[in-house]
């Protein structure tokens, strides 16, 4: 009988860039770089443990955002493109490292780039996330969903049909792609505001998550703190994010990522090599970017310039003396808290996915040792998702969580400031009239009814809190700026030209094509309930 569970949540989400007007687009790589460097690595993760029969269960979200990406022919004819240029370097880098202290990581580069040719083309048909499928269907995965663009839904919440619509399009979409509705939510940026967990519960969700003193600060407290989850009056069960083993992951400073053994991220061979050696490989304009092929450790407080040859067994060694440290932490977490509670203690560590193999480079063999240690180690902790936890016990205290996000300083900052302020009023404008056009036309046809729908799927990407994040952050903020203005801007023209009765169709049918995400939307999600309509 385990003492307590651990509830680890790994968070994957990118924010939707998809770009067939270009030939090669330089933000398309952020996808890329997360499928070589982390979801591959994390769907051969689960496939180890299946093979080896270990039991474990995990949360994982997959934003709508993500699942479109993956899935969309064109950029997954434009990854294997992307990945076929990496093992031709990576071959290369064979040769040419031959006899230095880097040819041991250049072959390991080589090995994986082929592997996930592999993973990707063989054994999924270029589709991952009928990985994640597979895995879910296998009882070890809890998939859940996020909102359907990633908005801030704290800032969306003058308009609620807005929210509405982003919670019923993430749902809608989870259920087409992964064979049933998902059970909870990742809320965007772990941001909550009261009356959010409404519109959960009106599309089928049971749980979601918060920062830590979201559920401190709840009215009423909380008496078992974050460590047993919270039920709103609305019957939305809320968990709370944990500290410890938070700060031990996240922290960049005292977690492990930041370990001198690990690989050094910044240092890649981008920008390290002779240009033209390296120009194939690179942006098309001859602008240096990273490769995802690195040779340096951490090291230490030291210059780039100084960084040491990276050595991958013994990165591997301290994963796995990393994972021991979690468990052995979260064991004395979980016995002490044990003895004051009525129930076993539940530790909630959600992380971004994209941390593990992108950013933290020996991440997934950290996860991979931590989950073989739990299954053989000890016997105090249990792994467990959030429904498993809701079925085993379902008596919990009712409170009100109270308005917060994991960003910096915990509540809307991040996503509102001098950097990003000047959005909000052209988002609320557009929301208020998408609702006022979706209670005007009830049930539209034909042209009309693909303009309506266009003009949803222009709100929504404009919604994205990526893009004020990007603002807030202060690099790549013309990017960010570019993609807000640009689809504001559709759906004010497709606004006026639905009011005008005199809607393009080439246009329309080249923006169906361009931000084609959500095929199956329905421009009603946006109608008011009974005695909600505002003036649009």
């Amino acid at each position: 009988m385990p003492k307590g569970y651990l509830c680890l949540v790994l968070h994957a989400h990118l924010p939707y860039v998809r770009h067939p007007e270009h030939e090669f687009f330089l933000e398309e790589k952020w996808l890329f770089e997360a499928i070589t460097e982390t979801y591959i690595p994390l769907i051969q993760v689960f496939e180890h443990l299946i093979r080896d029969g270990i039991r474990f269960r995990l949360t994982v979200t997959l934003s709508p955002p993500l699942i479109s990406m993956l899935t969309d022919p064109l950029l997954q004819e434009r990854y294997v493109r992307h990945l076929a240029k990496l093992i031709e370097l990576a071959e290369k880098e064979e040769g040419r490292t031959y006899g230095s202290p880097f040819h041991e990581t250049a072959l390991m580069y080589k090995k994986r780039f082929q592997e996930a040719m592999t993973v990707f083309c063989d054994r999924y048909g270029r589709n991952l996330v009928s990985a994640f499928k597979y895995f879910q269907d296998a009882g070890r995965l809890e998939l859940i969903t996020c909102a359907a663009t990633h908005g801030y839904l704290p800032l969306m919440m003058l308009f609620p049909e807005a929210v509405r619509a982003q919670i019923r399009a993430a749902v809608e979409l989870h259920t087409r792609h992964l064979g049933g509705p998902p059970h909870g939510i990742w809320l965007p940026e772990c941001g909550y505001a009261p009356g959010v967990d409404e519109i959960l519960k009106e599309n089928g969700l049971k749980f979601f998550f918060t920062d830590t003193h979201g559920l401190l600060y709840a009215s009423r407290r909380p008496r078992f703190g974050i460590f047993a989850p919270i039920y709103c009056p609305s019957g939305v069960a809320a968990f709370g994010r944990d500290v410890e083993s938070s700060k031990q992951v996240w922290s960049s400073q005292e977690g492990y990522p930041g370990d001198y053994d690990y690989r050094e991220f910044y240092r890649d061979i981008g920008y390290d090599l002779d240009y033209e050696y390296i120009k194939p490989y690179i942006h098309p304009d001859g602008i240096r970017t990273h490769t995802g092929i690195k040779y340096y450790k951490i090291t230490g407080r030291v210059d780039l310039s100084q960084k040491e040859p990276y050595n991958p067994r013994r990165a591997e060694e301290k994963a796995a003396i990393h994972a021991g440290n979690f468990m052995f932490n979260r064991q004395h977490q979980v016995r002490y808290l044990a003895g004051l509670m009525d129930r076993p203690p539940v530790i909630v560590a959600p992380y971004d996915a994209e941390l593990f193999g992108h950013w933290w480079f020996e991440g997934p063999l950290w996860l991979e040792y931590l989950i073989r240690k739990i299954a053989f180690d000890q016997d105090d902790i249990e792994m467990i998702t959030p429904s498993d936890y809701l079925q085993r016990h379902p008596c919990n205290q009712v409170a009100v969580p109270c308005s917060s996000s994991w960003g910096n300083k915990g509540y809307h900052e991040v996503w509102l400031c001098g950097a990003n302020d000047w959005i909000y009023r052209h988002l609320h404008m557009a929301a208020s009239r998408m609702t006022a056009l979706a209670n005007r036309h009830q049930s539209a046809g034909g042209l009309l009814k693909r303009a309506l729908n266009q003009a949803a799927r222009e709100l929504m990407l404009a919604q994205s809190s990526d893009w004020a994040f990007i603002m807030s952050t202060g690099t790549m903020v013309d990017y960010a700026i570019k993609r807000t203005k640009t689809h504001v801007s559709n759906f004010l023209r497709l606004y006026e030209e639905i009011e005008g009765n005199k809607i393009d169709e080439g246009w329309l049918s080249a923006l169906e094509y361009r931000n084609n995400i959500f095929p199956d939307i329905d421009y009603r999600w946006y109608q008011s309930k009974p005695g909600q309509a505002k003036a649009g």
